[in-house]
């Protein structure tokens, strides 16, 4: 595949992929259970929640309790899937998670909605940008970001096989679906364009972002190599390394602050193994604010001209 192989029609929010996924697995599998904090239609738990009401728990606005409860399903048997925005998902309750879910290696699949500044109107209390970092360091924490509908689905199901805590990120926005329904694998990087000249690897939104980016970057005779690093962690090392050691030189996109998040988990990466120049297309250490999602990522540094001029800057510094 290539970058010309994605001209999408479609759009849909990357939540719905979590819930759909999450009804199938009920179909599929009767130990797996579900818990919302009071957000069962923002999280599209809905169908779940009508058709297993044995197995959903609506814990109201009392996120800490909920990850208690299904740290303790995990002991009898159970597959908790946990569902709320992403700043209740981790802040609010990262002591729990810690404590009692990270530290004993407890199968819980933490989901969470609403990452990022696409979140739009409801601000900075509510867009978290630094939620990514606090999962990775957490001990056994896998850390899932997909980057459209179909990825979502695919991510979903494949956590419930995945022996250990997961946390899966995930978003509010109609975004255009474009990724194979069949290209998943947990810890394996999507390369979605061969390019000599820089690689940009992107997760989430970005990754969309970044096809344009190439797309365009292409006309001025740039090659992108591009991949998609769904799973922050455990990284595709191999993969990124195979890239860097092509071009030389690296853009990393994300919707998070540049601390902690993919950027820095690529440079550990390269550092290590293979330095290149490294730009960083993230949040710069900032908060979020209310605004339409298309708004805040221009001003912030997301959009798809940032992307373009960081890949220029980094092909500069070879």
């Amino acid at each position: 595949m290539s970058i010309h192989d994605f001209n999408p029609t479609e759009k849909k929010d990357t939540r719905s992929g979590f819930g759909d996924a999450l009804y199938e697995l009920g179909k599929e599998d009767e130990r797996v259970v579900g818990l919302c904090a009071d957000l069962t239609g923002s999280l599209k738990m809905n169908a779940f929640a009508d058709n297993f009401p044995d197995r959903f728990f609506q814990t109201g606005v009392a996120e800490a309790n909920m990850i208690g409860m299904a740290a303790g399903l995990t002991i009898g048997g159970k597959i908790p899937f946990t569902g709320t925005f992403a700043n209740f998902s981790t802040g609010r309750v990262y002591d729990q998670i810690r404590q009692s879910i990270a530290y004993s290696g407890k199968n819980v699949k933490i989901c969470a909605s609403h990452a990022g500044l696409t979140l739009g109107e409801d601000g900075a209390t509510h867009q978290i940008l630094e939620d990514i970092g606090l999962m990775r360091m957490l001990p056994g924490m896998t850390v899932i970001n997909p980057c459209d509908y179909n990825q979502t689905f695919a991510a979903t199901k494949a956590i419930k096989d995945w022996e250990g805590p997961v946390y899966l990120r995930f978003g509010r926005p109609s975004w255009p679906i474009f990724a194979p329904k069949d290209r998943f694998e947990i810890g394996k990087a999507w390369k979605i364009n061969d390019g000599a000249d820089v690689t940009i690897i992107a997760t989430g939104h970005l990754v969309w972002y970044s096809i344009l980016a190439a797309k365009e970057l292409e006309k001025e005779g740039i090659a992108v190599d591009l991949l998609n690093i769904h799973t922050i962690k455990p990284i595709d090392e191999e993969a990124i390394l195979a890239s860097v050691r092509k071009t030389g030189c690296l853009v990393t996109a994300e919707e998070h602050n540049r601390f902690g998040g993919l950027g820095e988990a690529v440079a550990q990466v390269t550092s290590t193994h293979y330095p290149v120049a490294q730009e960083f297309v993230a949040v710069d250490d900032k908060f979020g604010e209310s605004g339409k999602p298309e708004d805040l990522m221009k001003k912030y540094g997301l959009d798809v001209t940032d992307i373009i001029s960081a890949a220029k800057r980094a092909i500069a510094r070879k």
